[in-house]
């Protein structure tokens, strides 16, 4: 590996560009990927805006943190797209790009008369079409809309989250959602490739339902051996043991140990060789199968020890182990300092990119999040139109301008 520093202004992305027509979370998500990344993203918007501007409290500049944190490094433009100036303006703005991207309502773009099949195939050939969707245009879901808890519950999620005497219980991230952005971004990112070699685009259907089903590991995986559904097990998993939560004199530690060598220094490092030489304990499946025993005996080894202090011993011995950390002590934490993950700019804050290349350089935050219409009249003029032209839109009620 390479420790050549990632030159400024050269990033992955750079020169491709998107028409972004998502709201929410699972589209935005994927289109600030794609704009970290140095693709130029227009993102359109009714005159309404998209509804996440709303989810707050908290806000800043009248905009709510659920929003923020989606849509930086992107440009804001209002075009009202059921008007038939408005689907003329898309078309315009769709001459040079390389991705669409939609989670409109299933055939709204039909109805519309610019459905991909239809027309934007033909007239944009290379174009590479993203729709994401609740579950896709057929069966007994399709068409129907989808939001991110509700296909939790629909395809197992939250049947195994939770404590047995809970009951089903949602993941506290949208994690339907946002992985259905990372999908996208990487069926978008494989049909620009693809698209290297054929020249031509393609549509992709995204739906949250095949994206929830598809990170259900390892319980479906499970399921196809055993034939039972699973459970909601807690903290604890349902392959691997000890692989839990723990209460120590000071703090909660979670302690993941996957193979024997690491139990060994687990055991040992805890004082508790014994545990290790336990014929109960000998393999993973031996303690998976004996699970209540070995969490009685940890339970009560760990209750003696200091947390933090511990856990630090784990890692140094190379145990996977952690303290149970709040969001604050997470953001603050000097690791989240040293990766550069907390973006500040002009009073924004952010989580930056994960993604670190060797070479390439994300854009930080090159652009706050937008003002709804913030970019309007720029872009509309980067696309050939002229003051009259734009003011005669504005006039209208086209396409909107934002004030100031």
């Amino acid at each position: 590996m390479t420790n050549a520093k990632p030159i400024l202004g050269q990033h992955a992305l750079d020169g491709v560009k998107v028409i972004d027509l998502t709201r929410v979370l699972g589209g935005p998500y994927a289109t600030q990927i794609l704009a970290d990344h140095g693709a130029d993203i227009i993102k359109i918007e009714s005159a309404a805006g998209d509804e996440v501007r709303g989810w707050g409290p908290p806000f800043a500049r009248d905009m709510a943190s659920y929003f923020i944190n989606v849509n930086r490094n992107k440009k804001s433009v209002v075009i009202d797209l059921a008007s038939a100036p408005g689907r003329d303006l898309l078309l315009r703005l769709l001459e040079d790009a390389d991705v669409l991207i939609d989670n409109f309502k299933t055939g709204t773009l039909e109805k519309w008369g610019i459905g991909y099949e239809a027309v934007l195939k033909h007239r944009f050939p290379r174009l590479v079409h993203c729709r994401i969707s609740g579950f896709g245009e057929a069966g007994p879901l399709g068409g129907a809309p989808g939001y991110d808890a509700v296909v939790q519950a629909m395809t197992g999620m939250m049947s195994i989250n939770g404590m047995a005497e809970s009951g089903s219980v949602r993941l506290g991230a949208p994690i339907v959602d946002m992985g259905t952005g990372l999908y996208c971004v990487i069926g978008i990112l494989m049909a620009l490739h693809e698209r290297q070699n054929s020249g031509l685009g393609q549509y992709i259907d995204m739906t949250l339902y095949d994206s929830a089903l598809a990170l259900m590991h390892p319980h479906n995986a499970n399921y196809f051996l055993s034939k039972k559904p699973g459970t909601a097990t807690g903290n604890s998993h349902p392959n691997i043991s000890p692989y839990d939560k723990y209460a120590t004199a000071t703090n909660d530690i979670f302690i993941g140990i996957g193979n024997n060598r690491a139990f060994r220094r687990f055991c040992d490092a805890l004082g508790e060789s014994e545990i290790a030489d336990d014929p109960r304990f000998t393999d993973n499946a031996d303690r998976v199968v004996n699970r209540a025993a070995l969490t009685d005996l940890l339970t009560a080894a760990l209750a003696k020890v200091d947390g933090a202090s511990f856990a630090e011993t784990l890692l140094a011995a190379g145990v996977p182990a952690g303290p149970v950390r709040n969001i604050e002590e997470a953001l603050l934490h000097p690791q989240t300092a040293e990766r550069g993950m907390v973006l500040e700019k002009d009073g924004y804050q952010g989580l930056a990119s994960p993604i670190k290349f060797s070479r390439s350089s994300d854009v930080g935050v090159a652009c706050l999040p937008p003002m709804l219409g913030e970019h309007t009249r720029a872009v509309l003029g980067a696309a050939g139109l002229d003051d009259a032209e734009i003011d005669g839109l504005i006039a209208a009620g086209t396409v909107v301008q934002a004030d100031g």
